[in-house]
């Protein structure tokens, strides 16, 4: 997502433990640095040389080593798998982790902006490479792991997956922080709010249609068909015939998906297998919606994703406006302990928090995580100077891209299993001991 740097850098272990009380804390009695009163290309403050945001690539690094556990050992422990339905676990913090994160970049990408428009072009070519990337990864172009073979009928590709979501989330994040962004001076937080009112009214307009939709919509009954034994085709019918519900069933987010991107350019995995979201047998009693194609990173449900790059957009204000610690992690404590008490109540009363409708309660929590683990981990990282056992997370979050094509999308799994001799179980994994 481009190269971004700190507003300034601290050599914490040469100078010993940090003066946290040094500077302002963000309190409106002074603290913050104004975008007025300091020159655009002003050094660092303490004399600490530019230098990427350690912290930033540590965080992506857990994350995409998260993403590689839960992908791995989720089948085996259920608690690290992603919940059915309602309800968060490990693994349902991923995606909102990345987004956030994606967030937090653009602000320290985008921090000088001389030409609006050419900084659009960019934005919206790195947007489409992405996209185009997820088609091509997501898309169904290759069959799997052991299935040695590709390609994809383009009139039921998968359109939606979790790089074309964030490229969506990306290009809107990017056109607000280019565009929208007041120009009065930050001495402490409220003045944050106010200079960058316009994206939080933003957030505030999506999340607002997205309450609409979800809830006022009206979703008809549907009838959808799957292929069966001998190219036979089984017709099913779902009734429903109701508005503002949040059932797998009968929700307007799956059926927004049906109408707009086609039934047949949805994600296909039944989604009530017995050990979902394994592939796996039906229960007995399997309803009627079970084996129905559903994206959980859909059309509708991306608009919540789209808000929750825009909160990381805020924490990365922080980052530019407030030079001393105190100051940025006093920013970040207050309003992520806010989104959770938030998220929790909305559980609470039945606004229930849940990934695949990606409900606003869901995006509360874990953008209310996301922003407590990353002042922790600045805390450690780049107040406290603790980096020799964060090395390897650094390198993962400089290379997440990577990591995730290669891993994630099992292209380096297929890699290794298409090399082998004369039948496809002799491959290079039972050469080196592991099997096939």
């Amino acid at each position: 997502m481009g190269g971004y740097e700190l507003v300034r850098s601290d050599d914490a272990a040469a100078a010993g433990p940090p003066d946290l009380e040094l500077g302002g804390s963000g309190s409106c009695n002074g603290g913050g640095v104004s975008a007025k009163s300091r020159p655009p290309s002003s050094p660092p403050s303490q004399g600490g040389a530019r230098q990427r945001l350690v912290s930033l690539d540590v965080f992506r690094g857990i994350t995409v080593l998260l993403m590689i556990i839960v992908d791995d050992a989720g089948a085996f422990l259920p608690a690290l798998n992603h919940s059915p339905w309602d309800g968060v676990t490990i693994a349902d913090f991923v995606m909102p982790f990345f987004l956030f994160m994606v967030g937090i970049s653009l602000t320290l990408a985008y921090k000088r902006v001389p030409d609006k428009l050419e900084a659009t072009k960019k934005a919206v070519l790195r947007a489409l490479k992405l996209f185009c990337l997820g088609l091509v990864l997501q898309g169904g172009f290759f069959h799997g792991v052991r299935s040695l073979t590709f390609g994809v009928d383009i009139t039921k590709i998968r359109l939606m997956g979790i790089l074309q979501r964030i490229a969506i989330a990306y290009l809107l994040a990017a056109i607000c922080e280019i565009w929208l962004k007041g120009d009065d001076d930050v001495d402490c937080g409220l003045d944050v709010i106010r200079r960058y009112r316009y994206q939080l009214v933003v957030a505030l307009l999506l999340s607002t249609m997205y309450t609409v939709i979800l809830n006022g919509v009206y979703v008809p009954d549907w009838e959808y068909q799957i292929s069966g034994p001998g190219s036979t085709e089984k017709s099913f019918s779902v009734r429903c015939g109701v508005r503002g519900d949040t059932g797998p069933a009968c929700n307007a987010v799956g059926m927004l998906d049906r109408t707009i991107l086609g039934i047949d350019h949805l994600y296909r995995r039944p989604q009530c297998s017995i050990n979902y979201p394994q592939n796996g047998p039906l229960p007995p009693d399997a309803p009627s919606w079970c084996q129905a194609p559903f994206d959980p990173e859909g059309l509708l449900s991306s608009v919540m994703a789209i808000v929750t790059c825009l909160i990381g957009l805020q924490f990365g204000h922080i980052i530019i406006h407030f030079e001393k610690h105190k100051g940025r992690i006093i920013n970040w404590l207050i309003p992520s302990f806010s989104m959770l008490a938030l998220a929790f109540s909305m559980d609470f009363i039945g606004i229930r928090m849940n990934k695949p409708l990606y409900t606003i309660s869901y995006a509360l929590a874990t953008s209310g995580a996301a922003g407590l683990l990353f002042a922790g981990i600045y805390t450690l990282v780049d107040v406290y100077g603790f980096r020799k056992l964060t090395i390897p997370m650094e390198w993962m979050g400089k290379h997440a891209l990577m990591i995730y094509v290669l891993v994630a999308c099992n292209i380096l799994p297929i890699f290794i299993h298409g090399f082998y001799w004369r039948e496809p179980k002799n491959n290079l994994l039972k050469f080196i001991g592991v099997g096939a």
